[in-house]
């Protein structure tokens, strides 16, 4: 039987996938500490004092085995002179681009222990360490390749295919940064440091091992050197870069929803690295009841198992989650009476919120939806809705664009009524176009284009017409023909004309044969595509004819 051990000693443990007496439990509240405190996002994360009580009461609190000092993947690009934009209830957003805004790489520097809120950061992380001597602290650090993007912007993107050696320097710089903030973190008093990047999540296997492995490994190695752990902390669609991440010789990986619990955990502990995950952020935590989040719990741990294995939400905590939320998952961990008896209850489902959007994209515009988490607060969602923001004005009067970010409940229906299981995610006119992918703008313009060339081929359909000319084979009908042509060339139209001169098919027209020539005009209007629609709409339109 394993001895009962410390918080610290339970994540250690876990996190080098030694037997432990039970799951380690690390939610990793970042804002959601001020919520906590009754602050602003904004006052919480400049001010040592906010940040210490906030780890303090998510130790007390929600019995957490790890909490990091704060959860901000701004810091360092501020310091280095990118301008944020503040929230009252989000971690600041990057709005601004150095090196993409003239300020040449060789003028950048690492930045010093001291410099903006590292140094405030730091002394919290000092006072948490005293604090909480028990408890494993984590310093959260900014992944090079998220912070590459802070820096230049999503031309990284091109120039991952045109300039290769200006995106590997960029890189060579931002493993210098994400090196350095880990010795100060780990001087701080941290025991385990995990380098959060995001937007890995944006690029494949080959452009992970050519643009993020080489420049990661370093750092990992030089925390194991120092003494302290390591974590690699990607959210977002990754599945195909979990291999990867595991040969940067990290001690653990942490996931979010996005991946299956079950791949990650086959293929890390496959390479004995340790794994953490991955708590349903929004759909449960954000706007559930503490009875989903238990049963969320219990749905991880059963996947996941106990070996190497850390309970964790799959990102920094919603400023606005209900605090009874996070209450109720540690007796799933350390009751399994209790555990038995939420696995045995029934909780009622919210399907039938869902919306019927089989005629979405009918409206006159081109609608681009885009599913995120909060733009605000989620770097890959950031930089997909400024995308699509940036290629918006060249369809003006034409293209519709709008974010749903499904920390609210009724963005989250919308996201499930499109059957859209991953964000960041883009939908043209109700269409799912690129999933946790940010397209190059090219492609993002291209496929907006098509859609609107689509919907312009589905307007002139929709405006076709016909004639039928009703009359016997004579010279009226004849006449009455040539002047239907005639008409017809001189517009440009494609009408066709169809003569019928069967007395009983002319009859079907409730046109008698004395009442010829006659013309009867057929306009026909395109009502659905791609779709089969419910009998009560095909009874809307025949009420229409």
């Amino acid at each position: 039987m394993t001895l009962q051990m410390t918080s610290l000693e339970r994540v250690t443990k876990a996190i080098k996938c030694d037997s432990v007496d039970r799951v380690p439990w690390v939610p990793f509240v970042g804002c959601h500490a001020g919520a906590l405190q009754g602050v602003t996002a904004t006052e919480y994360l400049q001010s040592s004092d906010l940040i210490v009580e906030g780890a303090k009461l998510a130790v007390e609190r929600y019995k957490a085995d790890g909490v990091p000092v704060t959860f901000d993947l701004q810091m360092e690009a501020e310091v280095m002179g990118c301008r944020l934009e503040w929230a009252d209830d989000n971690p600041p957003a990057v709005v601004s681009h150095p090196l993409g805004n003239g300020t040449k790489l060789e003028d950048l520097r690492v930045p010093r222990a001291d410099e903006g809120r590292i140094g405030l950061t730091l002394e919290a992380a000092r006072r948490i360490r005293k604090n909480q001597p028990d408890v494993a602290v984590y310093g959260l650090i900014t992944g090079p390749f998220t912070l590459a993007l802070h820096l230049l912007g999503t031309d990284i993107f091109m120039k991952m295919f045109d300039n290769r050696e200006y995106v590997n320097k960029l890189m060579e710089f931002c493993r210098d940064v994400a090196t350095a903030m880990a010795g100060y973190y780990i001087e701080a008093g941290c025991d385990v440091i995990a380098l959060v990047d995001p937007m890995t999540s944006q690029i494949g296997p080959d452009q992970f091992r050519e643009f993020v492995r080489p420049f990661m490994t370093p750092v990992f190695e030089s925390i194991r050197e120092k003494g302290a752990l390591s974590s690699f902390f990607v959210c977002g669609h990754a599945e195909q870069n979990i291999p990867e991440m595991c040969a940067c010789k990290c001690d653990n990986v942490s996931v979010d929803e996005n991946i299956p619990l079950d791949f990650v955990r086959e293929t890390c502990l496959a390479n004995n690295v340790s794994f953490g995950g991955n708590l349903q952020l929004t759909s449960v935590l954000l706007l559930g009841k503490p009875v989903d989040a238990q049963k969320n719990a219990i749905a991880c741990l059963e996947v996941a198992g106990e070996k190497g294995f850390l309970l964790a939400p799959g990102c920094d905590l919603p400023y606005a989650t209900p605090p009874e939320n996070l209450e109720a998952i540690p007796l799933m961990i350390t009751d399994p009476y209790q555990r038995d008896i939420v696995k045995a209850m029934v909780v009622e489902s919210d399907g039938g919120d869902k919306l019927d959007l089989q005629e979405y994209g009918q409206f006159r515009k081109v609608v681009v939806d885009i599913i995120t988490l909060d733009s605000e607060a989620c770097a890959p969602c950031q930089y997909m809705v400024d995308a699509v923001r940036k290629v918006a004005p060249q369809f003006e009067g034409i293209v519709e664009w709008r974010e749903h970010k499904i920390k609210y409940k009724e963005s989250l229906v919308f996201m499930t009524s499109l059957m859209v299981h991953n964000v960041p995610t883009i939908c043209i006119d109700g269409q799912i176009k690129f999933v946790s992918r940010i397209p190059p703008r090219d492609e993002l313009i291209a496929a907006i284009q098509e859609r609107i060339n689509e919907k312009f081929r589905m307007k002139i359909q929709r405006r076709r017409g016909e004639f039928y000319l009703l009359g016997a084979d004579n010279e009226a009908t004849a006449r009455y023909r040539e002047r239907l042509e005639k008409a017809i060339a001189e517009l440009g139209s494609d009408t066709r004309v169809t003569t019928i001169s069967d007395e009983q098919s002319i009859a079907s027209f409730g046109v008698a044969m004395v009442q010829t020539p006659a013309v009867v005009m057929a306009t026909y209007r395109l009502k659905s595509t791609c779709t089969t629609p419910d009998i009560a709409v095909i009874k809307e339109w025949i009420k229409d004819m």
